[in-house]
């Protein structure tokens, strides 16, 4: 994971509630363990026709949402199964950071681990941004939101996750990055 650089980015929108795992990343991609072309399988179902056309009526085919790094969606966003890929795919199309009123919990932890952005905003702040032109811009940092009007919100991130996007790292780096430490505590313990 690259360490993550604060970025001002349009946005796609995707204004719809409880958008499971398996719309995400439909289960019949998951034969794979590799991160590189899922991106063309986000959201599959919705994105294309029976004979594999792009649906011109699907949100990120919007001329607007054409190189967005962020997804504005609804509430409950990411839930349903476990599928790391989901995060991977939303990754590798190009998004960076996806904002919604809630995620999905595993959803949640799988995004933050793999370096996707969940930024939890009201649906207040949510039908604003909604409501904005398409070509509005946000600015998004760690725990700061910068809105298409030029104001700022914070939005919860825990200091742990922050850390460890701030430096590129997952969990597991981050306890190899103790190694030492752990050694030591190990060496003394016996």
């Amino acid at each position: 994971m690259t360490p993550f650089v604060p970025f001002e980015s349009t946005y796609a929108r995707l204004l719809v509630s409880h958008v499971d795992t398996d719309q995400i990343i439909p289960a019949r991609f998951l034969k794979t363990t590799s991160r590189e072309g899922l991106g063309r399988h986000a959201f599959a179902d919705w994105r294309y026709d029976a004979d594999g056309g792009p649906r011109a009526d699907f949100p990120l085919h919007h001329p607007a949402a054409r190189g967005a790094a962020v997804l504005l969606a609804g509430e409950n966003f990411g839930c349903g199964s476990s599928r790391e890929h989901a995060p991977w795919a939303l990754l590798d199309m190009g998004l960076r950071a996806v904002i919604a009123p809630s995620f999905g919990d595993i959803f949640r932890q799988n995004a933050l681990k793999n370096g996707l952005l969940p930024i939890v905003v009201d649906e207040q702040l949510l039908a604003t941004l909604a409501a904005a032109p398409p070509d509005a811009r946000v600015h998004v940092d760690l725990g700061v939101l910068g809105l298409p009007d030029g104001d700022r919100v914070t939005y919860p991130l825990d200091p742990f996750w922050k850390h460890c996007l701030a430096a590129g790292i997952d969990e597991i780096e981050w306890v190899l990055g103790h190694a030492d430490a752990i050694a030591t505590f190990e060496h003394r313990a016996r």
